[in-house]
């Protein structure tokens, strides 16, 4: 489910039951306290982090707002089905046969047949890179196993960095929102000679940015790095599926067989049946 759902939900939920218990929004809409508090952020979030790090935030909240997740069933089928036609190839006419295939993806009918992998960059240089340095080395199935495994975690490091920041990001909202009421209260001090009621009126604007600042916080940014982060997962088992198929045959498996490794290491939600898979196996003999 698109995290916009859940952002609905949330908007729904607090201003239909402020609105029910006839709240007045002319209190908490205040333009000037959101300058603050959000100019603020943004000025943070520039001050701590590198341009990198900003555009991975924009582009992993756009991804995590609207899509229900990185990969599907049918992707984890897709990836089996090319790992096993490129073990099925080396097993038949040896490791040299998928050079032209690794160095030119574009151009092989085992890639081209798997567009979206094709188009996935993070995932074609993780496959293209682990078949180089078996072409280009004698690295045993445990020295492979080790490389992969730290690509992985660097990889997911480098992915999961702007869920981190936009994390830390929203822990400060609280602490921003108590900024632009404490900047209210001045402005209310200032006008103690007013009548009780215009001194209620102006405190309750001042309170509006600490509700802001912990809304935001809470409804919305912590939840929407805590998606981003899951997604940053979600690359990290794909990769990892394909580092057990490699290693798998590389240290001697059989291409069902490490297919069949594979398919064991997919999250169960995610995971094909073996009969699914066999049929699928099948349809492209």
């Amino acid at each position: 489910m698109p995290a916009i759902v859940g952002y609905i939900v949330v908007i729904l939920c607090v201003f239909v039951g402020y609105a029910l218990e006839h709240g007045n929004f002319s209190i908490i809409i205040q333009p000037v306290e959101w300058l603050i508090i959000f100019g603020a952020a943004g000025g943070s979030l520039l001050t701590a982090n590198n341009m990198m790090i900003v555009k991975g935030i924009i582009q992993g909240a756009i991804k995590a707002l609207t899509k229900p997740g990185v990969y599907t069933k049918n992707d984890y089928v897709d990836l089996l089905l090319l790992l096993n036609d490129i073990f099925k190839k080396i097993k038949k006419e040896g490791l040299i046969s998928i050079e032209q295939d690794i160095e030119n993806p574009e151009a092989s009918k085992i890639f081209s047949a798997f567009p979206k992998i094709l188009n996935n960059h993070v995932v074609l240089d993780f496959i293209r890179d682990t078949f180089r340095s078996i072409l280009t080395t004698n690295i045993t199935h445990f020295e492979l196993e080790s490389l992969l495994e730290n690509e992985i975690e660097i990889i997911y490091h480098e992915a999961a960095e702007p869920a981190h920041r936009l994390s830390n990001l929203a822990d400060s909202m609280p602490g921003l929102g108590l900024v632009a009421a404490v900047l209210g209260i001045i402005l209310t001090m200032g006008k103690i000679n007013e009548p009780p009621a215009v001194l209620a009126h102006h405190l309750s604007i001042a309170l509006a940015g600490t509700f802001i600042g912990i809304l935001t916080c809470y409804g919305f940014m912590a939840p929407l790095s805590a998606r981003m982060e899951k997604f940053a997962l979600e690359e990290k088992e794909y990769l990892t599926v394909i580092k057990t198929a490699i290693v798998s045959f590389i240290g001697g498996g059989a291409p069902q067989i490490a297919v069949e490794f594979a398919r064991r290491a997919i999250p169960p939600h995610m995971r094909p049946s073996f009969a699914e898979l066999e049929a699928k196996l099948k349809e492209r003999k």
